[in-house]
């Protein structure tokens, strides 16, 4: 597959952290652990929007016996420490603390999203809207606001958001009229439902979305079944994209023959093509601390999405350690490239991702790349192709 763009727009030293939110409440150095995950729109005078998650971390959060993290609390920000000793600090993103009977996580950093605009093919930054940043401003967004997904349905731009902190983890919607200004609206999903992903238009009259609840107990498939236990992309719909119901149907699900989709998640929004639903997910194949994340794509029906038309086995992005070679220096995750945001550009599309939980990776993909193919039986979907 041959991708006519693939390059890094936005890097950790490109974000001035003397205009973050945070600026001014800590009396230790800050630095930008990744600016990543961006959620991608396009606005109204032709040029895109991200919407992007900075991760600011301590610069030294392990010292003096204590692991410390960043914690929003009343309108200010502090920093709350842990004895060493309970404390698992692997993974240089969180912390896990022992005891207590439950799987306890802290973050070394607390995320914020900035809103970048970019030139209207995406490769060059236009301005960073420092005075538009989303930053915590609630008790159940302590830990800070992740991962934007960007959806514009009858005018109104509408963008899902993980708020994070130990009252839940949630999903909260913020709207806009021109998708700079955002304001807040509610939750509208409870505790580890992640990746949601509002379709970029309605199904007969309703708003429906993608979801991905997690937790640590799967009942399992049936011997045999095609389908692996795990999470999954499931369907949920609305009369006014504020209150949601799960749908009866499944969606995407991990194919058992299909190591990459061993965990998945959400994407992209899907967006709405001659054939059906685009709709861009992740793959996580095991490995290490973390695992490889790759990005793949499905067709879904227009009328039925919990129908799934064709699912391409090959991933159609990769991590490219091409990309981050001139930021070596701040790795510290590889094998991952995380796609959140797809806007429409004629005869390609402009997909946005993280890359390495780093930087901002625009990627331009042909739209024959999702052209039109025999379609596979049910048993083939999902499936690596024969040796």
């Amino acid at each position: 597959m041959t991708l006519t763009v693939d390059k890094l727009v936005l890097v950790p030293d490109d974000i001035d952290l003397s205009r973050s939110p945070l600026a001014g409440h800590l009396d230790v150095e800050t630095y930008v652990l990744g600016a990543f995950n961006p959620g991608l729109t396009r606005l109204a005078n032709g040029n895109l929007l991200m919407m992007v998650r900075v991760a600011e971390a301590l610069r030294e959060p392990i010292h003096n016996g204590h692991v410390h993290s960043i914690r929003w609390d009343d309108g200010r920000y502090v920093i709350d420490a842990w004895p060493l000793e309970g404390a698992d600090t692997a993974d240089p993103r969180k912390f896990r603390l022992h005891g207590g009977g439950w799987k306890i996580m802290a973050l070394t950093s607390l995320a914020w999203l900035l809103p970048v605009e970019l030139s209207a093919d995406g490769l060059d930054i236009v301005t960073l809207h420092y005075d538009k940043a989303v930053a915590p401003n609630y008790s159940f967004q302590c830990y800070g606001i992740e991962d934007a997904r960007i959806s514009r349905v009858n005018g109104t731009y509408l963008m899902t958001t993980c708020s994070v902190s130990p009252e839940r983890q949630s999903t909260t919607l913020y709207t806009s009229d021109n998708g700079v200004d955002w304001t807040f609206d509610d939750i509208v999903l409870d505790h580890q439902n992640k990746d949601m992903l509002i379709f970029e238009g309605l199904i007969d009259g309703s708003y429906w979305a993608q979801t991905r609840p997690l937790g640590d107990m799967y009942f399992a498939y049936p011997p045999g079944s095609e389908w692996r236990a795990g999470p999954a992309i499931n369907l949920a719909t609305s009369p006014d994209a504020r209150h949601w119901k799960p749908h009866r149907e499944p969606g995407i699900r991990p194919h058992f023959a299909t190591i990459a989709s061993a965990r998945m998640g959400g994407g992209t929004p899907p967006v709405r093509t001659d054939e059906g639903w685009l709709s861009l997910w992740h793959g996580v194949e095991p490995k290490e601390l973390v695992g490889v994340y790759r990005t793949y794509w499905s067709i879904l029906d227009l009328a039925e999405p919990g129908r799934v038309i064709r699912t391409e086995h090959e991933p159609l992005l990769e991590a490219r350690p091409d990309l981050t070679a001139p930021i070596e220096h701040q790795m510290y995750l590889r094998d991952v490239v995380f796609t959140t945001g797809i806007a429409d550009a004629g005869d390609h599309y402009i997909l946005a991702s993280g890359e390495a939980d780093l930087a901002c990776r625009i990627t331009h993909v042909p739209k024959s790349v999702f052209a039109t193919m025999p379609p596979a039986s049910p048993l083939e979907i999902n499936r690596p192709p024969q040796k």
